[in-house]
């Protein structure tokens, strides 16, 4: 069986400010091409179908054409939810589209009732994990503690339990939307920590052939059979280094064979540039960014008058202008993401109350603000 792993398209999003649609509609028509040209049986999508829980209708336009084309090349769908879609309206009518051969996965109560594909070796139990919110399952599943890591524990218990029914010849494959403790974040991704802590360990997934993550934006390989195939495009500056596409993972009669990494097309590039004003714009240097996505960083001494315009000159799609001069204290604000690049909200949160308060934050005052940044999280999710 030839299975083409995918996450985190994100229909409908934009980056800074730039619809990123049509883009998205081309990646659409490589996966098609890619599923065709390569014999694809399944195509697996482990969540962040959509970006945003209602989603633009013409997003939602596309996310349709996608599933009718692919099942027009006769090509199964396992789909599962990922924190930024509504798992209640991407799971709307799942039960009927089941007949029609895209698999919807999004409700945890299913979990642990796989979708059974058949090829000449026998079935292939996809057990489709949707993204788990921790305070959302912990009392519908009578968790004892109220994290990432116990809710999962949980989920592949229920994968497990039904594994073992069905005897050591069936072949395991697990569609599960979170972040698994050895990989590394972008930018563009949004923070589910509880408690200050989102990450759950590798060995979650022992005992299933091949693991398709979603929810990280690059790829990773975590081991032979668990992996991230991130996001189809660049959602943020900080993927301008990531190679974007699919993992094409083939089953045979003993389990895991063949994976190769199918490169998604670039519409764009990214580029962080970074010089005074009178260097970007005339630096033979930076010839090759002019069609580029730009993020502009000036270390000119004194802010340019007009540093957009001029750029844009040069730099057509210069998107995000940051001024970063060079030897001023405390003014460097790449610096700054740097060092903030990968803290959960808990721990800027306490940083910050280090730098107003001037002592560390109390346990006490820690458990409020966890309790808060977790319900502006839920209530993001619930109003996005």
């Amino acid at each position: 069986m030839r299975i083409l792993h995918t996450s985190d398209w994100h229909l409908g999003r934009s980056f800074h400010r730039v619809g990123l649609l049509d883009a998205q509609a081309v990646f659409v028509d490589h996966l098609v091409e890619t599923a065709v040209r390569e014999r694809v049986d399944v195509v697996a999508v482990s969540g962040d179908i959509f970006d945003r829980a209602l989603a633009p209708v013409d997003a939602v336009a596309l996310g349709s054409s996608a599933l009718k084309r692919l099942l027009g090349a006769g090509v199964r769908v396992v789909m599962t939810s990922g924190n930024h879609d509504s798992a209640q309206r991407l799971g709307f009518a799942a039960e009927l589209i089941d007949a029609a051969g895209v698999h919807l996965r999004t409700d945890p109560a299913a979990v642990g009732c796989p979708v059974l594909i058949g090829d000449a070796h026998g079935d292939v139990a996809f057990h489709g994990i949707p993204y788990l919110e921790p305070d959302l399952v912990a009392t519908s599943w009578s968790l004892m503690r109220r994290s990432h890591q116990t809710a999962l524990d949980e989920a592949m218990r229920r994968v497990r339990s039904d594994l073992a029914t069905r005897g050591g010849g069936t072949r395991s494959v697990v569609l599960a939307h979170a972040f698994v403790a050895g990989a590394r974040h972008s930018d563009s991704e949004r923070d589910i920590s509880v408690g200050g802590v989102q990450s759950v360990a590798v060995e979650t997934f022992d005992g299933v052939d091949y693991a398709a993550l979603g929810h990280l934006h690059g790829r990773h390989t975590l081991a032979s059979g668990l992996r991230y195939s991130g996001s189809p495009l660049a959602y943020s500056f900080s993927e301008a280094d990531h190679l974007k596409g699919s993992w094409l993972v083939e089953l045979g009669p003993a389990g895991l064979g063949a994976v190769e990494f199918v490169e998604a097309p670039v519409p764009r590039r990214l580029a962080t540039i970074r010089g005074d004003l009178e260097q970007l714009l005339t630096d033979t240097r930076f010839t090759a960014h002019e069609t580029s996505w730009v993020h502009a960083s000036l270390t000119d001494p004194h802010r340019p008058r007009r540093a957009m315009e001029l750029l844009q000159r040069r730099f057509q799609h210069t998107l995000v202008l940051s001024f970063e001069p060079a030897g001023r204290p405390g003014s460097d604000a790449g610096e700054t993401r740097r060092r903030l690049a990968g803290r959960s909200d808990a721990q800027l949160v306490a940083d910050f109350f280090v730098d107003v308060a001037g002592r560390p934050i109390r346990q006490d005052e820690a458990e409020v603000m966890q309790r808060a940044s977790d319900a502006c999280r839920r209530q993001q999710d619930a109003a996005s």
